[in-house]
């Protein structure tokens, strides 16, 4: 997949984007992340991307020319390598709330391309550029740079070969549209808190029973709202049954 940032501060992606699991899978080639300063594109004298706003109003706002210009630029550059134009992603508080099943739609590209805002917000016209416009949730930050190292993280590690274990993202809490189940390793027994005996017990149909139960039961008390009982197995619904009576 092949990722292009636009920002006005490429120095923050370099440490979440360079290290760990994102770091292996650019080792492997598994991911081409670019990140282009559209400072660099302003015509300007000063270098200046921002202006007051028409009509007046508090803050600064984005140009319209050097992102324009920035994107033109990243594009050309992808067209040399022969991939699509694919995505592209403004990252704004009035964006749709992006989650996993978005990621999992991203996952699928082979090219986006995240512009990240700053200032007081961007000219309308910057918007005729973007395909999808998206929020981390109802809060407001300086910019754009957080935001899109959390999309790039939650859609790059859904990509084939880049976890490692190919099982290990359809398990996460929200894939499966529960909560995921507890987890223990060893000791067994630490400082007094034990490890429930159906893990330790071999018996492997037990074992994805209680996780199913435990992934119902942590989603029950913690996020009602993601179960959908219309979806549940026949065997979901009767350990579903269990554990409301058990948490009574």
């Amino acid at each position: 997949m092949k990722i292009d940032i636009l920002s006005l501060f490429p120095d923050m992606f370099d440490g979440p984007l360079g290290d760990s699991i994102l770091g292996k899978a650019k080792d492997k080639g598994l991911l081409d992340i670019n990140i282009t300063n559209f400072r660099d594109f302003s015509t300007n004298k000063h270098g200046n991307v921002d202006d007051y706003p028409f009509g007046g109003g508090a803050g600064m706002l984005l140009q319209a020319q050097p992102i324009f210009d920035a994107l033109a630029h990243t594009q050309e550059e992808a067209a040399k390598e022969c991939i699509s134009k694919g995505r592209v992603i403004l990252l704004d508080p009035a964006g749709k709330k992006f989650d996993q099943k978005e990621a999992e739609k991203l996952s699928k590209e082979d090219h986006l391309t995240f512009i990240c805002g700053h200032y007081e917000g961007y000219d309308e016209r910057i918007k005729t550029l973007v395909t999808d416009e998206y929020s981390l949730g109802d809060f407001v930050l300086t910019g754009g740079e957080l935001p899109a190292m959390v999309m790039i993280d939650a859609t790059a590690r859904l990509l084939s070969d880049v976890l490692g274990n190919d099982e290990s993202a359809p398990g996460d809490s929200f894939s499966s549209g529960l909560l995921e189940y507890p987890q223990y390793t060893r000791p067994a027994d630490f400082r007094g808190m034990t490890v429930p005996d159906v893990l330790t017990s071999g018996n492997h149909q037990k074992i994805e029973e209680w996780r199913e139960k435990e992934a119902l039961r942590k989603t029950y008390l913690r996020r009602p709202d993601l179960i959908d009982y219309s979806q549940l197995t026949a065997l979901q619904k009767k350990l579903l049954a269990e554990v409301k009576i058990e948490e009574e």
